[in-house]
């Protein structure tokens, strides 16, 4: 059978197949645009934005045993500045000293000890442990090249500070005193002491050293220092054997051994030696309790210099006084330049010193650094000396550009 058709059908036929295919073409295109439109959106996503930007700014404070404590924001703590106009005081020798064994820290210890590669809260500002090392390498270099020409360095003055360092102003974040905004500056030393290397009646508090042949286990983290002290590695006691004593001091030697971490010990026969923490029990220090009740307690080692902070003994820093801060390096880090400033007018002072040291009374502290101010006879000498000194200060960080 045959079908006639006529013109009209077959243009009508070709309107309509014409129809068909621009359909199925604006179909097509379609389809690209949203698989376009989506390739674009998939981008914006994974591109910074102001959101983003915003969610960086918070940061998660840690503790001593690497455990969440509580959330600051970045831009409440951590502000650009300028370093106010006054001659920056510290050792050139002493600082120089100070911040090299700093440095060697970081290129010899730093794959053992991941904790110094923690950006810590610095990071909302975009600064990184890179922008420490830079910091640290660029002062080495410019005190090196001032001492050498004879001339003060550079580092003392403000306007060289300001031109080649980003000054990032530190507002103190204390969560049991918000209205602090200052930086709490205490202060720590080293001590001489007379003592013995053995026991008499003067003498009779030991400062122990673990064995390394027992000291794998940890057993020591089971005991407080009460435990120490009653004689738990003294002859007939549960752990004799377990150490060795060092030397023997009075009970409040002892104390001010385990608060400030050295300690200078003057023996009998005219000869000393320095004595510095080890490893302790792994028992928090209680902010606010009384040293004598602290159940936390160190073991020494000698050592030939005042040591700061370090993951293990033998790798400790060596410092010095009047350029060195205790702080939160977990949260602070270490290698932190700090400069504070105190007083106004012609009593005005900014002091500049490294974050080369720590204590488990810092972590975490947003809020305070400890002085190293020096080595002295009495407690006397001491308070004398830091009665000079500021309680609180403003603080600034000093980042190299």
């Amino acid at each position: 059978m045959r079908f006639k058709f006529s013109r009209k059908f077959y243009l009508s036929l070709g309107l309509c197949l014409l129809s068909v295919l621009s359909t199925v073409a604006l179909n097509s295109c379609s389809q690209n645009l949203v698989k376009a439109d989506s390739t674009q959106s998939q981008v914006s996503i994974i591109a910074p934005s102001p959101k983003i930007a915003q969610a960086s700014d918070a940061y998660k404070v840690i503790d001593e045993a690497r455990q969440y404590r509580y959330t600051v924001q970045g831009n409440e703590i951590l502000d650009a500045a300028n370093l106010p106009k006054a001659r920056v005081n510290f050792n050139q020798a002493d600082l120089l000293t100070t911040l090299v064994n700093t440095r060697k820290y970081y290129q010899e210890h730093s794959s053992a000890d991941p904790d110094v590669l923690r950006p810590g809260l610095l990071a909302t500002q975009g600064v990184t442990v890179d922008d420490t090392l830079k910091t640290l390498d660029f002062m080495i270099t410019v005190l090196r090249e001032d001492i050498s020409n004879g001339r003060p360095t550079r580092l003392q003055n403000p306007d060289f500070i300001n031109q080649n360092f980003r000054v990032i102003k530190w507002t103190a974040h204390n969560p049991k005193k918000p209205a602090q905004k200052q930086v709490r500056l205490t202060k720590y030393a080293v001590f001489t002491h007379p003592g013995s290397r053995t026991k008499t009646s003067a003498f009779s508090i030991p400062i122990y050293s673990l064995k390394d042949e027992f000291a794998s286990n940890k057993f020591y983290t089971k005991y407080t220092k009460q435990d120490v002290l009653g004689g738990i590695y003294e002859p007939g006691g549960k752990e004799h054997g377990k150490v060795e004593p060092l030397a023997y001091l009075t009970r409040q030697g002892l104390e001010e051994a385990l608060m400030e971490g050295t300690i200078l010990i003057n023996f009998p026969d005219g000869t000393s030696g320095y004595f510095n923490v080890d490893r302790s029990n792994e028992i928090p220090f209680v902010k606010g309790v009384n040293p004598r009740k602290q159940k936390r307690y160190w073991y020494f080692r000698k050592v030939d210099a005042i040591k700061g902070y370090g993951y293990k003994i033998d790798a400790k820093i060596s410092i010095k006084p009047g350029v060195t801060f205790a702080g939160d390096v977990l949260n602070i880090g270490l290698g932190r330049m700090i400069v504070l400033d105190s007083g106004r007018g012609n009593n005005r002072r900014l002091r500049m010193a490294v974050i080369a040291d720590t204590g488990g009374a810092f972590l975490p502290s947003l809020y305070q650094l400890d002085y190293l101010s020096g080595i002295f006879k009495t407690k006397a000498d001491f308070q004398d000396y830091i009665r000079t000194l500021p309680e609180f200060a403003n603080a600034y960080i000093l980042v190299k550009k």
